[in-house]
């Protein structure tokens, strides 16, 4: 299985799918079904019944997991990029491919 190269926090824009183009940061990953939850992008509406969070019940609006491959990384200036890895001073740094920055 290949290794995960975005991580929780990280800036990705969806570059396939039906929400191609729109952008956002990484809330949450699922490492064994390779999902993640990315703020305010892939959102569903969801019926709810009344609880103790939303006693009014009704429908709410959440982020639905997309497949990490159709995220890409972005950089500090706007373009999608691919992420290496490389060792700087015994550490193993992620850079971006295209600019060749640290991320």
């Amino acid at each position: 299985m290949q290794k995960i190269k975005i991580k929780k926090g990280d800036s990705v824009r969806v570059i396939s799918g039906a929400q191609k183009g729109s952008e956002g940061k990484i809330i949450k990953i699922f490492i064994d079904k390779r999902l993640a939850l990315v703020e305010g992008v892939n959102l569903i509406k969801k019926h709810t019944k009344p609880n103790a969070q939303n006693p009014q019940g009704g429908i709410i609006e959440k982020e639905s997991p997309i497949h990490i491959s159709n995220l890409s990384l972005i950089t500090s200036d706007g373009q999608t990029t691919r992420v290496g890895f490389r060792m700087e001073k015994d550490k193993k740094v992620r850079y971006s491919k295209k600019t060749d920055e640290l991320i």
